[in-house]
């Protein structure tokens, strides 16, 4: 029978150090510092000390975590505006700050979805035009963007050839 390993303990100063790595490594949303801090140590008041001093030091802002997270999104991976606010939600994310990462994808928003969507077109090889239709918004639904964009940019390539 295997014995489970001791977990470390490390002094809150040791805790505080690793947490500010963890937040200066990229941006973290509370609920990610606060899983990380449960996994070094037990006690709630320790916690609440880090995550105080991690946000009076700017380690941890949720409004640039949740800018961060939307440009990062929207530009690497092509996520629509649904599935950003979706993402942030479930990372327990305020509203204001929600709406906020929003304006900071607003300007390029359709250019890249008219780019992908024309792009992600020409590579369906499907011959039956309500099959890649089908294809073509079952993957940009998936993506987070809203029906009526997707829609309309399918029958507009449709036309196109």
């Amino acid at each position: 029978m295997r014995q489970k390993p001791e977990q470390k303990s490390y002094t809150p100063e040791e805790i505080t150090k690793k947490a500010e790595v963890y937040c200066a490594y990229q941006e973290r949303c509370h609920e990610e510092i606060l899983q990380k801090l449960k996994t070094l140590t037990s006690s709630q008041s320790t916690i609440d000390t880090i995550i105080v001093h991690l946000i009076e030091n700017n380690f941890l802002n949720e409004e640039r975590f949740a800018c961060s997270f939307a440009r990062g999104k929207h530009r690497i991976k092509h996520w629509g505006k649904i599935r950003i606010i979706n993402e942030l939600k479930f990372r327990n994310i305020s509203k204001y700050n929600i709406e906020t990462a929003l304006k900071e994808i607003a300007d390029e928003y359709l250019d890249t979805f008219h780019f992908s969507a024309e792009k992600f077109w020409d590579t369906i090889s499907e011959k039956d035009t309500l099959k890649k239709r089908k294809k073509f918004c079952d993957f940009f639904l998936r993506k987070g963007f809203e029906s009526n964009l997707i829609y309309e940019k399918a029958i507009e390539l449709e036309k196109l050839g």
